[in-house]
């Protein structure tokens, strides 16, 4: 691995072939709908080899209101199990994806909607019912960022591979 290369980053791209891998064996399609993270997760998958394949694309709703409007996220925090669920359910829906993966939460360095900085709630959906959890990483953003990027391939990753 080059110098230059974060450790992190070299995981999520070998988590992220690993789903290509597994999309291709199984013949699905994945999507990702995400907030704090503002396109990485998308970009992480889209930088896999063959992902023309298996990535149907990826939803960045970095706004309160995309989120509610576009991503049927109910009203009220967006923080929160509900919109991790919903997220990922509508990204499903939307982009014609046998499974997609949702983030959303408080990257920081400010707490939202009473979440510190480090809250995320991840969302699966497709291929079973759909699961969320709720992480918490300490660190500058740039951590919690790295950290909810990988963690959220990791979800996707156990997903495909059912």
């Amino acid at each position: 691995m080059p110098d230059d290369v974060p450790e992190g980053s070299a995981r999520s791209s070998a988590t992220a072939e690993r789903i290509g891998g597994l999309a291709a064996d199984r013949g699905l399609t994945v999507a990702c709908a995400e907030s704090l993270t503002s396109g990485a997760l998308a970009a992480r998958l889209g930088a896999a080899p063959g992902s023309a394949e298996w990535f149907r694309g990826g939803v960045v709703a970095y706004s309160r209101d995309v989120k509610h409007s576009l991503l049927r996220v109910p009203e009220g925090p967006v923080v929160c199990e509900s919109a991790a669920r919903a997220m990922a359910e509508s990204t499903v829906d939307l982009l014609g994806a046998d499974v997609a993966v949702a983030v959303t939460g408080a990257g920081g360095p400010d707490s939202q909607d009473g979440q510190e900085p480090g809250t995320v709630w991840f969302g699966v959906a497709g291929r079973g019912p759909t699961h969320a959890e709720e992480k918490f990483f300490p660190g500058e953003p740039e951590e919690v960022l790295a950290e909810t990027v990988f963690h959220a391939l990791t979800l996707l990753a156990e997903r495909v591979g059912r």
